[in-house]
């Protein structure tokens, strides 16, 4: 009986945030709200010019149609909440609405670095292997990547997750950042947490650390490849892989400093975390469309004809 009581004595976590100035917290509202917007605009702007542009129907936006989804939603798990609370005096949030951050966030993670792995693929084919380019990034192979992506998400926060919500929490219940991070709750359970801290390790920071030396060999590979053929389509290639490579270094950045060292005192771990989860899915979108003619074409198109309907209407 007193097991189960000490399991269920914490219902909340206590969020401490950013901040405790009043001056700055309305300053991070702003800023965050304003942020979160132009995620949504800029991620669906992609999603939807992808859907109905015809000359956007090829697998490199097809995968960057599938980035944006999964940055849009890998934001939606924590930032409207963090907005909700910036302004609050007492940020809490339940347990259950903790695990749920954790899972969706270590969800859309995990799914969103499979889906790099696999944009890193279409590149190599299309560049090292051209004329099999068609052949080789067919559909099937495209909802293949799509859909190994997703279980890939799937195993990678399921591992964690199920042993984290069966940890029992008896006090203290602060975590010392915005949102629940799994390595800062973990630290929080009335037990000994060493092997899950080592599972959380390997899961997310060490295979983070591989995926992003595995992707670097692979760029190098391929701009090996490009050095070796001047041409105007070379140049293309030049532009679009650097726009890859600035993705895959935002995105697994943050993500190797906070898991490869997670249980030590490190203040710049919640700025990391900030960038993760809030900046990395804003400059995604910006990225691609500032480097891309493509894309901007196909944006300006899109905005152009429902402008243009809206007069008309």
């Amino acid at each position: 009986m007193d097991l189960l009581n000490n399991r269920s004595s914490v219902s909340e976590f206590i969020l401490l945030g950013l901040s405790t100035s009043r001056e700055i917290q309305i300053f991070f509202f702003a800023v965050f709200f304003l942020v979160y917007v132009a995620i949504i605009v800029g991620n669906l702007l992609i999603v939807i010019s992808v859907i109905v542009d015809t000359h956007l129907h090829s697998p490199m936006y097809f995968f960057l149609a599938n980035l944006s989804f999964f940055d849009l939603c890998l934001s939606s798990a924590t930032t409207p909440k963090v907005i909700a609370d910036i302004l609050r005096k007492c940020k809490t949030i339940s347990l259950w609405g903790c695990m749920a951050q954790m899972f969706f966030t270590h969800f859309f993670g995990g799914g969103e670095m499979s889906l790099l792995i696999a944009m890193a693929i279409d590149r190599y084919v299309a560049i090292c292997k051209p004329l099999q380019y068609q052949t080789i990034m067919n559909h099937r192979v495209l909802i293949g990547f799509l859909l190994l992506s997703w279980a890939i998400g799937s195993i990678h926060t399921t591992s964690q997750m199920v042993f984290t919500v069966g940890l029992p929490f008896c006090g203290p219940s602060v975590v010392d950042s915005i949102f629940c991070d799994l390595p800062l709750v973990i630290k929080l359970a009335c037990t000994e947490t060493y092997i899950l801290e080592l599972l959380v390790i390997a899961n997310s920071g060490l295979l983070s650390l591989i995926c992003f030396i595995l992707l670097l060999i692979s760029y190098i590979v391929m701009v090996v490849t490009i050095w070796q053929h001047s041409s105007s389509a070379s140049s293309k290639a030049v532009s679009t892989l650097s726009a890859h490579i600035t993705v895959v270094t935002l995105f697994f950045g943050p993500t190797i400093f906070i898991y490869v060292f997670p249980f030590k005192s490190y203040s710049a771990d919640k700025f990391l975390s900030v960038f993760y989860s809030i900046i990395t899915p804003l400059l995604n979108p910006i990225i691609y469309t500032l480097r891309n003619q493509e894309m901007k074409a196909a944006i300006k198109r899109l905005t152009s004809y429902h402008i243009g309907s809206w007069l008309t209407f």
